[in-house]
């Protein structure tokens, strides 16, 4: 969740009623995700945000300090958002490592398709991040290859994979899924609901494992 800037707005000061009325923190979120899709980070410029949002330059800077500080936050909420999805489906899945890593490519594939723009922002624009950002950044977002990585790792241990090559099997499961919202187009003939059995299939077929059963 992003926080209130601290350059230009003291603890206890209360937001401009624009703000409040027209639920600016979304609107903010929203501006800034068009514009840093449309024009990329270094070509958006934060009066354009707040225009797009609809609000004075004064208002945004209420919630944001700058750019950086709004990109960062746009990155950390989608992320905070796909790792929730996947460790839910995991906490659905039950203990089978085969239906486990089915769940956690269906909450993958439908994350990338869901919020397209966010991952090609974070595909993207990463490398935008100041380093201080970027650093606690990049850990967060490794925790979820971790989670895979344990999936992948216990069933290999329990026989349920046989894979020779775990790690190359976990960073082409998560490179696939991930590349889903470079190419994916709804209006492209193929239903989100096919699209996430067929990577299920192909991540089984990477482990050497067997079908999944659904949560």
């Amino acid at each position: 969740m992003a926080t209130r800037g601290t350059t230009d707005a003291a603890p206890d000061r209360e937001p401009p009623a624009a703000v409040t009325r027209g639920n600016g923190l979304n609107a903010i979120m929203g501006a800034a995700r068009e514009i840093f899709a449309e024009r990329g980070y270094h070509g958006a410029s934060i009066r354009d945000i707040a225009k797009g949002a609809g609000l004075s330059l004064s208002a945004l800077y209420y919630y944001y300090n700058g750019k950086q500080e709004l990109l960062h936050a746009l990155l950390e909420d989608a992320l905070a958002d796909v790792f929730h999805g996947c460790q839910t489906a995991l906490g659905a899945a039950g203990d089978d490592p085969a239906a486990r890593l089915g769940a956690f490519v269906r909450a993958l594939v439908e994350y990338r398709v869901r919020r397209q723009v966010d991952s090609l922002l974070a595909l993207r624009e990463i490398r935008n991040l100041e380093p201080d950002r970027l650093d606690g950044f990049v850990e967060r977002r490794d925790a979820l290859a971790r989670l895979l990585r344990e999936i992948i790792e216990d069933g290999v241990a329990r026989g349920v994979f046989t894979t020779p090559y775990p790690d190359e099997a976990q960073r082409a499961v998560l490179g696939m899924c991930n590349a889903v919202a470079q190419w994916y187009r709804p209006s492209g003939g193929l239903s989100v609901d096919d699209l996430v059995e067929r990577y299920v299939h192909l991540s089984l077929t990477l482990v050497q494992g067997g079908s999944p059963t659904r949560a």
